[in-house]
């Protein structure tokens, strides 16, 4: 590209190269000096605690003194790629010695409503650990016949 061509307008320039004017003329901007601040801040803290979030490193640093709120400690560690560890829900993992029941559907035709219920477990992730939400349908109309939440999963039905 070339500014001042004496043929060639910068219009025609940018159209022949498919790019918009404005992108011609935009010069990005760095972080500012505070935001530098605040990374340094930020990556210090995350050695010593990799779970936290932005949220948690937020109160942290608002509890340091600094004013820096959530959404802008989000954007910053997600622009230094800093992602919290922590353990993953184990929800789905077999028992070596737990029996392995047959399945008793195997080839049944269901035809009618209350031939055949089902259960299902959902997990709601929460702050501090899941919320556990429990349906009993009806397998042929899909009708929710009841439900319960709870924090446990040893919770009564």
């Amino acid at each position: 590209m070339k500014q001042n061509h004496p043929d060639v307008s910068v219009r025609r320039q940018c159209s022949l190269l498919s790019l918009a004017r404005s992108s011609l003329y935009y010069h990005p901007r760095g972080e500012s000096a505070e935001n530098l601040r605040f990374m340094g801040i930020i990556d210090k803290q995350f050695l010593e605690t990799p779970w936290y979030g932005s949220r948690q490193m937020a109160r942290h640093m608002q509890r340091e003194g600094h004013k820096c709120g959530r959404h802008r400690v989000r954007r910053l560690m997600r622009l230094m790629r800093l992602v919290p560890i922590y353990q993953e829900p184990r929800t789905s993992q077999k028992h070596p010695e737990h029996k392995i029941y047959p399945y008793l559907l195997r080839g049944l035709a269901i035809t009618r409503p209350n031939q055949v219920w089902c259960t299902d477990i959902t997990y709601i992730p929460m702050r501090r650990g899941f919320l556990y939400l429990v349906a009993i349908m009806d397998w042929h109309s899909r009708k929710v016949l009841s439900w319960r939440l709870s924090n446990t999963m040893d919770a009564g039905f």
